[in-house]
């Protein structure tokens, strides 16, 4: 999949997406933890925007942080997602997304494990798995 930014209207985004990936990718929501289809997958793969198909996280870098979310260590590469700050629910955060269709998907924290020593925690609505990416 190219990483070519993806504009799309609210009402093409509608018409694409489930309610839930609306809640959750669209309108910056968050599913429940330890709910996802993803959360205690062991398959092996690319895991894609649910969204648009942008390449996100190999299954070589996920592990089990026990916050309830996939997480993984390090995104695909640098063109695949971006970061900002994010001041919701009293507190900073940094929110990831995906950098060609902008979708939230989770948010990124500074206490995983090495080499990169970040988790991304990142909701499972808003991946679709690659097996044989």
């Amino acid at each position: 999949m190219s990483k070519e930014r993806v504009k799309k209207t609210e009402e093409e985004w509608q018409q694409e997406l489930t309610p839930e990936q609306i809640s959750i990718c669209r309108q910056k929501g968050t599913e429940r933890a330890f709910t996802g289809k993803y959360y205690q997958c062991k398959d092996k793969g690319i895991y894609n925007c649910s969204c648009c198909g942008n390449p996100l996280f190999s299954s070589e870098t996920k592990f089990d942080s026990g916050s309830g979310w996939p997480s993984y260590y390090q995104a695909l590469d640098d063109d695949a997602v971006k970061t900002e700050a994010d001041y919701e629910h009293g507190m900073r955060r940094v929110e990831v997304m995906c950098r060609a269709c902008d979708a939230h998907l989770g948010h990124v924290f500074e206490d995983g494990p090495q080499p990169t020593g970040l988790r991304y925690c990142i909701n499972s609505v808003s991946l679709d798995l690659d097996k044989d990416g």
